[in-house]
């Protein structure tokens, strides 16, 4: 998946933090991001955050603030719960209880991401994660992710970043506590991280690069769907684009319309199907991370599409939407992974417990049964436990 040039430094990055803690993340925060820190300057303190909150307008934080309701009414919903049932002599059930602590990286490079703060940790928050902590590059900590993060409730901020920022949360170091669980999108380098260290701690995905696939017919408006392109391809070199029509004369228009965005095109293909059903099939064979869908009627093709991470439906949906306003993660499955996985959501946040419990007269019931599969498998001493408990021998 990743090349072996590049999974060979993350390794030799993730060992020296590993190894020596904060001296790495410094050094590598020194080679990589050319800052010069002091074990004292990882954390963002209250002060600085505080002072973050002059920097910002105030239509940025009404924004953030309908952003934030949104989410947290959205993931509200979807906050799972223990259950428990008892008939015959059995208890059987589940027992969900969030994660203690969980790392989230908001990615820097070529812009600030504070919308991802709202994405990731809103769900945590709902969960009841009692610890969340943010690391992003130093570059990154403009004044809106500060406040963003304030907003949601964080004040634990580390200014690292890269696959030394994934370590430093699979580990730990002097200054930056281990997690449970790193959430969070990343250039290639923090997801060969977060593969190297799964296993060690829990990761929601491995995302790839950014995608958008758009379903149009020829009543779709050809600059609305040459926009929606480009604004994914806007994401970086590696994101990529795809039109998905039935008809020659919209692919015609929206090609017109790229032609001036040469350097664009090139991370954009436009597909030609015979009908919307052939479009369907190819949709589902990509399993994109975003899914517009501008036909008429798109609600009624719905049931037809089997992988996609957001969906979104008629000309006035555009992916932005998801990406900042709506409530839905936009955190998502990308490179064909959304035939297998889902978007970051609330129950990303939990684990479960299986609750069981037999009564005498229950186990008696199923004794045989236990005792058959377990010789079958030639685990002798399984049957035994079962045996044991009802032989003439057995004291009270």
């Amino acid at each position: 998946m990743f090349p072996e040039i590049i999974e060979q430094k993350v390794k030799n990055i993730v060992r020296e933090v590993w190894l020596k803690g904060d001296s790495a993340l410094l050094a590598f925060t020194k080679k990589f991001d050319k800052v010069l820190l002091k074990s004292e300057d990882l954390k963002i303190s209250k002060k600085i955050i505080k002072k973050a909150y002059g920097k910002v307008d105030k239509d940025f934080l009404t924004s953030i603030r309908i952003a934030r309701k949104n989410v947290t009414e959205f993931y509200t919903k979807n906050k799972k719960k223990s259950w428990r049932q008892k008939r015959e002599g059995i208890i059987l059930g589940e027992i969900w209880r969030p994660m203690e602590s969980v790392g989230v990286y908001i990615p820097g490079g070529r812009y600030p991401y504070p919308s991802t703060i709202l994405m990731t940790v809103i769900p945590a928050k709902i969960a009841g994660v009692r610890r969340i902590v943010i690391v992003t590059p130093p570059g990154n900590l403009t004044p809106e992710v500060l406040v963003t993060a304030d907003m949601v409730g964080i004040d634990e901020i580390y200014q690292v970043g890269g696959a030394q920022a994934i370590a430093a949360l699979a580990y730990g170091t002097q200054t930056i506590s281990k997690v449970d669980k790193i959430v969070g999108p990343g250039n290639i380098y923090v997801t060969c991280a977060k593969k190297v260290v799964f296993g060690d701690v829990g990761i929601d995905l491995i995302a790839g690069p950014s995608e958008v696939t758009i379903l149009a017919d020829a009543r779709a408006n050809a600059d609305y769907v040459a926009c929606d392109l480009l604004a994914q391809v806007e994401h970086g070199m590696e994101a990529t684009a795809f039109l998905v029509t039935n008809s020659r004369k919209l692919l015609r228009e929206v090609k017109k319309k790229l032609a001036s965005s040469v350097k664009e095109m090139r991370d954009i293909q436009l597909i030609q199907v015979k009908s919307i059903n052939q479009a369907v099939e190819v949709i589902n064979k990509i399993a994109p991370e975003h899914l517009e869908i501008l036909i008429e009627n798109p609600a009624e093709i719905l049931p037809k599409i089997k992988n996609a991470g957001a969906i979104f439906l008629g000309e006035f949906s555009p992916v932005a939407i998801g990406d900042y306003i709506a409530g839905p993660s936009h955190v998502l499955p990308t490179g064909g992974a959304a035939r297998f996985s889902s978007g970051l959501g609330v129950e990303d946040f939990f684990k479960k417990s299986s609750i069981i419990s037999y009564d005498k007269g229950a186990l008696r019931k199923y004794a045989g049964a236990i005792e058959k599969l377990a010789k079958v498998e030639g685990l002798k001493a399984h049957a035994k436990t079962i045996r044991v408990r009802f032989s003439k021998n057995r004291k009270s």
